[in-house]
C-alpha cells in the first residue's frame, strides 16, 4: 500500500481518464434525478435535449428543474476543461516535470473538479457561485502551472530537425 502513495512515481497520466469520469458524473446524476422526479424519462435517443425537456416539464418543481440544469452545466464545463487539463498533463510529462509536481497538480485538479461539481449542482446563492468560480480558477491555475513548468524545462532545448 505504501508504494501506491509514493508520489515520486508518476501517476499523472491516470488522472486524465479520471477527469473525464468527473466530467460525466453530473450528467449521470441529472438523468437519475430527472427519471426519479419526473413523469417522463430521459430520452437516450436525444441526450443533449435534457435541459430543454426539463425546462418544459410541468411535472417537475422549480428546485428540481434548477438542480438538473445546474448538473448539466457542471457536466458541460467539465468537458470544456478536460482538454486543457489533458494537454497540461501531457506537456508536463513530455518536458520531464518532476513526478511530485505532476502528481500533486493533476491530483489537485481532480479534487478541484469534484468540489466544483458539488458546488455547481447545489448552488443557490451568489456567495456560493463566487466560491464555485474560485474553485474553477484554482483548477485552471493548476493546469497553467503545469504549462509554465513544462515551458521552463523546455525553453532552452533546441528544436530537433
Amino acid at each position: 500500500m505504501g508504494s501506491l502513495l509514493d508520489l515520486t512515481r508518476n501517476f499523472s497520466l491516470y488522472t486524465i481518464p479520471a477527469a473525464w469520469v468527473l466530467a460525466i458524473i453530473p450528467h449521470a446524476y441529472a438523468t437519475q434525478l430527472y427519471d426519479s422526479k419526473s413523469a417522463h424519462k430521459f430520452d437516450l435517443t436525444q441526450p443533449r435535449s435534457l435541459a430543454s425537456k426539463v425546462a418544459e416539464d410541468q411535472t417537475l418543481d422549480a428546485a428540481t428543474k434548477n438542480r438538473v440544469i445546474r448538473a448539466e452545466g457542471a457536466q458541460q464545463n467539465g468537458f470544456e476543461n478536460v482538454g486543457l487539463f489533458a494537454a497540461a498533463v501531457v506537456a508536463g510529462n513530455v518536458a520531464g516535470v518532476d513526478n511530485w509536481w505532476l502528481n500533486a497538480l493533476s491530483g489537485g485538479y481532480l479534487v478541484s473538479r469534484a468540489v466544483y461539481n458539488v458546488i455547481y449542482i447545489n448552488n443557490e446563492s451568489m456567495a456560493v457561485a463566487n466560491a464555485r468560480t474560485g474553485v474553477f480558477l484554482s483548477g485552471v491555475g493548476m493546469c497553467m502551472s503545469l504549462f509554465v513548468m513544462a515551458g521552463n524545462r523546455l525553453r532552452n532545448t533546441p528544436l530537433s530537425k
